[in-house]
Protein backbone atom coordinates (compact mmCIF):
# COMPACT_ATOMS: atom_id res chain seq x y z
CA UNK A 1 0.00 0.00 0.00
CA UNK A 2 1.36 3.33 -1.20
CA UNK A 3 0.74 5.92 1.61
CA UNK A 4 0.98 9.60 1.08
CA UNK A 5 0.80 12.20 4.09
CA UNK A 6 -2.25 14.56 2.60
CA UNK A 7 -4.62 17.57 3.31
CA UNK A 8 -8.47 16.48 3.65
CA UNK A 9 -10.68 19.21 3.34
CA UNK A 10 -13.04 19.84 6.36
CA UNK A 11 -15.22 23.05 7.30
CA UNK A 12 -18.19 24.68 5.56
CA UNK A 13 -18.31 26.20 2.56
CA UNK A 14 -16.01 29.31 1.79
CA UNK A 15 -14.55 28.45 5.03
CA UNK A 16 -12.09 25.40 4.53
CA UNK A 17 -9.78 23.69 7.18
CA UNK A 18 -7.71 20.35 6.84
CA UNK A 19 -6.71 17.92 8.24
CA UNK A 20 -3.25 16.25 7.45
CA UNK A 21 -3.80 12.58 7.04
CA UNK A 22 -2.00 9.47 6.49
CA UNK A 23 -3.82 7.83 3.69
CA UNK A 24 -3.38 5.21 0.76
CA UNK A 25 -2.84 6.56 -2.23
CA UNK A 26 -5.75 5.04 -4.14
CA UNK A 27 -8.22 6.32 -1.83
CA UNK A 28 -10.55 9.72 -2.56
CA UNK A 29 -9.35 13.19 -1.11
CA UNK A 30 -11.88 13.35 1.66
CA UNK A 31 -12.39 9.50 2.21
CA UNK A 32 -11.01 6.89 4.18
CA UNK A 33 -7.54 7.88 5.75
CA UNK A 34 -5.36 5.80 8.23
CA UNK A 35 -4.29 8.21 10.70
CA UNK A 36 -4.55 12.22 11.55
CA UNK A 37 -1.58 13.70 11.92
CA UNK A 38 -2.36 17.43 12.28
CA UNK A 39 -4.59 20.47 11.26
CA UNK A 40 -4.37 23.58 9.38
CA UNK A 41 -6.48 26.08 9.26
CA UNK A 42 -5.56 28.67 6.48
CA UNK A 43 -8.45 31.57 6.97
CA UNK A 44 -7.13 31.98 10.51
CA UNK A 45 -4.58 35.15 10.49
CA UNK A 46 -1.69 34.37 10.50
CA UNK A 47 -2.16 30.58 9.28
CA UNK A 48 -2.13 28.15 11.76
CA UNK A 49 -0.49 24.92 11.55
CA UNK A 50 -0.90 22.11 14.27
CA UNK A 51 1.21 18.69 13.30
CA UNK A 52 1.94 15.85 15.98
CA UNK A 53 6.03 15.74 15.47
CA UNK A 54 5.78 12.27 16.34
CA UNK A 55 3.41 10.57 14.16
CA UNK A 56 4.85 12.92 11.06
CA UNK A 57 7.96 11.61 11.45
CA UNK A 58 7.28 7.84 11.94
CA UNK A 59 4.83 7.82 8.74
CA UNK A 60 7.97 9.47 7.21
CA UNK A 61 10.73 7.06 8.47
CA UNK A 62 8.00 4.60 7.06
CA UNK A 63 8.06 5.54 3.47
CA UNK A 64 4.91 7.77 3.34
CA UNK A 65 5.39 10.36 0.85
CA UNK A 66 3.87 13.77 1.60
CA UNK A 67 2.54 15.73 -1.16
CA UNK A 68 4.02 19.46 -2.08
CA UNK A 69 1.35 21.31 0.22
CA UNK A 70 2.13 18.85 3.31
CA UNK A 71 6.02 19.41 2.96
CA UNK A 72 5.88 23.27 3.28
CA UNK A 73 3.50 22.81 6.14
CA UNK A 74 5.83 19.85 7.86
CA UNK A 75 8.69 22.42 6.86
CA UNK A 76 7.14 25.32 9.27
CA UNK A 77 5.99 23.28 12.07
CA UNK A 78 9.54 22.23 12.12
CA UNK A 79 8.52 18.43 11.89
CA UNK A 80 10.56 17.96 8.31
CA UNK A 81 13.36 19.09 10.36
CA UNK A 82 13.04 16.38 13.02
CA UNK A 83 12.45 13.73 10.07
CA UNK A 84 15.69 15.10 8.69
CA UNK A 85 17.78 14.65 11.63
CA UNK A 86 16.43 11.02 12.57
CA UNK A 87 17.51 10.08 9.15
CA UNK A 88 20.74 11.21 9.37
CA UNK A 89 21.45 9.74 12.88
CA UNK A 90 21.07 6.03 11.12
CA UNK A 91 17.03 5.58 11.21
CA UNK A 92 16.80 3.34 8.00
CA UNK A 93 13.55 3.63 5.83
CA UNK A 94 12.17 0.66 4.42
CA UNK A 95 12.61 1.73 0.91
CA UNK A 96 16.20 3.06 1.35
CA UNK A 97 17.22 -0.64 3.07
CA UNK A 98 15.52 -2.21 -0.15
CA UNK A 99 17.62 -0.02 -2.57
CA UNK A 100 20.62 -0.95 -0.71
CA UNK A 101 19.24 -4.72 -1.08
CA UNK A 102 18.97 -4.27 -4.48
CA UNK A 103 22.45 -2.69 -5.38
CA UNK A 104 23.97 -5.41 -3.41
CA UNK A 105 21.82 -8.39 -5.71
CA UNK A 106 22.70 -6.57 -8.99
CA UNK A 107 26.44 -6.00 -7.71
CA UNK A 108 26.99 -9.99 -7.04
Amino acid sequence: MAVKLRLMRMGKKKQPTYRVVAADSRSPRDGRFIEIVGTYEPRAEPSVVKIDSAKAVRWLSQGAQPTDTVQKLLQISGAWADFQASAGAGVSTKASTSRAAATRAVAK
